[in-house]
Order: C-alpha cells, then sequence, then structure tokens
C-alpha cells in the first residue's frame, strides 16, 4: 500500500504527521517556511487525505511502521496530536533513523486513566466514537471544535481546520475510529526512554485535549527534550499562533 506523501526543498529531510480526521494540507504554511532550509515531505495518514486506509494500521505500532516505510532512511519528524503519537512510536522502533524531533500537542497517553489524571476523559472519546458511526462529519466538526476551544485566536485556527477538512476529502471512517481507539487506549510512557533523536516538545496553555501538564511530562521522560508552553493558545498553536511556533520549530530544526 501506499501513502499519499509530497516533498518539496533542498536540505536535511523532515517529515510532518497531521492530527485525527485532517490530512497532510493543514501543513500548507509550515512546510513552505522548513522548505527554505531542508527537504520537507508531508504525507498523509492512512485513510486519510490522498492515502487509502489499510488495516495493518487499525493500531499505533502498525500505524507508525507503515508511515516509516514511506520516508527516506533517515528523516526528522515533526507530529501533530495524533501524529505526534505516530512521530513517538517511530522514534522508539527505528531510533537510528530519527535525528530530530518536533512534537504539538502530544502527551505520552490520550484519555485519563487511574494513574494518568491528564487529558480528555475516556467516555468523552468513546462518545465520539459511537456518534461516528451515525454521522462522520459531524464528529469531526465536534472535534474542531475541541480543539480551539480557550485559544484567543479560535477563529483563525478553526478556519484553517474546516478549510482543510474541506479541501481533503472524506477520510476514511475505519481509519477515524482506528485513531479514536489509539486517543483511548494509548500510553507510550515505558517507551520514551528509547528516544535518541534531539526533541522539541511544544503545546498550548490551554489546550484541553493534551494538557500542559501532559506534554511536559513527556518531555521528562525523554531525555535532554526541550519543553515550550505558547501563551494563551489551545490544541492547535501552529494555526493560532503562527509565527511563534514556526520560528521555534525553523530554529529547532535548523540546529541540525
Amino acid at each position: 500500500m501506499s501513502l499519499h506523501r509530497a516533498s518539496r526543498g533542498v536540505g536535511n529531510d523532515i517529515a510532518l504527521l497531521h492530527g485525527w480526521g485532517l490530512h497532510g494540507g493543514i501543513f500548507d504554511a509550515l512546510a513552505e517556511r522548513l522548505a527554505e532550509r531542508h527537504r520537507v515531505h508531508v504525507l498523509d495518514l492512512p485513510g486519510h487525505g490522498r492515502s487509502p486506509w489499510a488495516k495493518g494500521a487499525a493500531d499505533l505500532e502498525g500505524m507508525a511502521r507503515m508511515v516509516a516505510a514511506h520516508l527516506p532512511e533517515r528523516c526528522s519528524l515533526l507530529g501533530w496530536s495524533l501524529g505526534g503519537l505516530v512521530a513517538v512510536r517511530i522514534a522508539t522502533l527505528f531510533p537510528e533513523r530519527v535525528p530530530s524531533l518536533a512534537l504539538i500537542a502530544t502527551g505520552p497517553c490520550g484519555a485519563k486513566r487511574r494513574d494518568w489524571p491528564h487529558g480528555p476523559d475516556e467516555a468523552l472519546l468513546a462518545g465520539l466514537a459511537k456518534r461516528l458511526e451515525r454521522d462522520w462529519k459531524a464528529t469531526v466538526q465536534e472535534f474542531l471544535a475541541m480543539e480551539v476551544r480557550g485559544d484567543d485566536n479560535a477563529l483563525v485556527a478553526l478556519r484553517e481546520l474546516k478549510r482543510c477538512v474541506q479541501e481533503g476529502g472524506a477520510p476514511s471512517t475505519a481509519a477515524l475510529a482506528a485513531g479514536l481507539a489509539i486517543l483511548r487506549r494509548v500510553d507510550l510512557r515505558a517507551e520514551l526512554a528509547m528516544i535518541h533523536a534531539r526533541t522539541l516538545v511544544i503545546c498550548g496553555e490551554y489546550d484541553r485535549l493534551t494538557p500542559p501538564a501532559a506534554a511536559q511530562a513527556l518531555a521528562e521522560r525523554v531525555v535532554g527534550a526541550r519543553y515550550e508552553v505558547v501563551a494563551r493558545a489551545a490544541h492547535a498553536p501552529f494555526l493560532s499562533h503562527r509565527e511563534q511556533v514556526e520560528r521555534l520549530i525553523s530554529d529547532f530544526f535548523g540546529a541540525d
């Protein structure tokens, strides 16, 4: 199976991995900036955008291996939300292949659990999964609204998220269901010590899906990781606080 990948620029390889329900087009502005100094690869995750769905991507490890098979042998990664979880899993499976890792709105676990008090309630994600069966469009729109809640520039971010959904075509409902299942069950805490990449973790101060405490917990478990909070931002700070986040990311990868 072949995933859709668009590449531009010249230099060290960087791959950008998007979040649930969207596609690589959400990174248009960021990819353009990074391509000034790097070779940038923007992928559509399985079942999203122009990438077909495959049952082998139904869990995080399968998705990570599938994405890794479509990357250059040595490639830095930037992942946002679900894409951040995929990036983390690639970096733990193939540490020698990932020199640098930038994560936006990514924690080691998805939903709250007995020993993990951060993030959305599991019941909320279960409710989304149930509603997905009836109306995937309304469910995706509901999730997008959650992503920008509390952000100072919520309307700016929401406009870009909605544009991305409208331009990308219908995602596979199987891919959407699998993504929600990953978010409900994922726990990468034990694997984080395996990451050898230079790591930058960025979160929004008002993110309700991946609260700062979750992102900070991830950063603390990765040796040498740098942790940055974007003030007054929510789950999509690269859209709502574009210049600040693009500068952080550009400077980080520019040190490679």
